[in-house]
């Protein structure tokens, strides 16, 4: 019998007991959720935004439904990274499950700022730099430019021996070019991807839904073919592991992402529909590898063919 080993080593000491985790913006800090899921059993939680100083995030309303997703423009509501720091890492440190914490700035001083604060606290497993924020002013300067992407990731580099995972943004021409670019500047792993940049139209009024300038950030079902496709590049184009996400809802689509060429996959906005969500797709993707007899889930990669012609696979089961 197949012994399957789930456990994803993104580098520097962080290594994940499973492949499946809960993508930042979607699962707070995990204490809204501790009471209702078994926490402990997921490979990651990758937390809110947390930049320098508090915000308020957007004024309201901040999500509008959409045909197979749903539009976000929070805005990076969160507390702040000296209360992260001294209220919710001493928490983490009492939990088996890693917490990566989701950095985010409105400049490169913030960024290192924050992730300096980070700094061996107890309770903080890692990085992810969130390059890639769509809702606030400057979110995408850094994400949208290989040069002004790698200059982020080598200044936090500088500040910190944590695991530094970074998150790209889907909305850029290459996003192999950028992904490259932060994996020789320094990270150790990467996300791929964040939402993409969307709008939402309410003909009665002839108005944007969300406010400000009525656009947010696309997530669910939507956008998986989207983010498929970008993991499969930024695979083609690092080393480093990639960890995938973009309307994961179910085991199959975690699988998907396992073929296309990701170490460990993050569960987003399933999780406001079931909490749950992420543990069933961990259960789905355990029951998978036992039935094909996989001894790691990356067994499923798919490697791209090169320009000669490429016989046509045949299919085997996707139960």
């Amino acid at each position: 019998m197949t012994r399957l080993d789930l456990g994803v080593d993104l580098g520097r000491g962080l290594v994940l007991p499973n492949p499946i985790g809960v993508a930042s913006g979607t699962f707070g800090y995990g204490f809204e959720f501790e009471q209702l899921v078994d926490i402990q059993r997921l490979g990651a939680i990758w937390t809110k935004g947390t930049t320098l100083l508090p915000r308020a995030g957007n004024p309201p309303p901040r999500v509008a439904e959409t045909t197979g997703g749903m539009l976000n423009s929070i805005g990076l509501h969160n507390p702040g990274v000296e209360h992260v720091a001294t209220v919710y890492a001493p928490r983490f440190a009492g939990w088996r499950v890693p917490v990566v914490v989701n950095v985010a700035g409105g400049g490169l001083e913030e960024y290192v700022a924050v992730v300096r604060r980070l700094e061996g606290v107890p309770g903080v497993a890692g990085i992810e730099l969130n390059i890639s924020c769509p809702n606030i002013a400057h979110g995408l300067d850094f994400g949208r430019d290989p040069a002004a992407a790698a200059r982020v990731v080598e200044a936090v580099r500088a500040v910190t021996r944590l695991c530094l995972v970074v998150k790209l943004s889907p909305n850029v021409t290459a996003i192999a070019e950028v992904a490259r670019a932060v994996e020789a500047a320094g990270a150790d792993a990467i996300s791929a991807v964040n939402t993409f940049v969307g709008m939402k139209v309410h003909l009665g009024v002839r108005r944007p839904v969300l406010p400000r300038g009525g656009t947010g950030g696309l997530s669910g079902p939507a956008i998986k073919p989207l983010a498929l496709a970008a993991v499969a590049a930024v695979r083609a184009a690092v080393r480093v592991p990639v960890v995938g996400v973009g309307g994961i809802s179910a085991a199959a689509d975690a699988l998907e992402f396992f073929v296309a060429g990701a170490d460990a996959v993050q569960v987003g906005t399933a999780s406001f529909a079931d909490c749950g969500a992420a543990l069933e797709v961990l259960e789905g993707c355990v029951a998978y590898a036992a039935r094909h007899r996989l001894g790691r889930l990356t067994e499923l990669r798919w490697t791209p063919p090169s320009d000669r012609v490429e016989s046509p696979p045949t299919p085997t089961s996707v139960r």
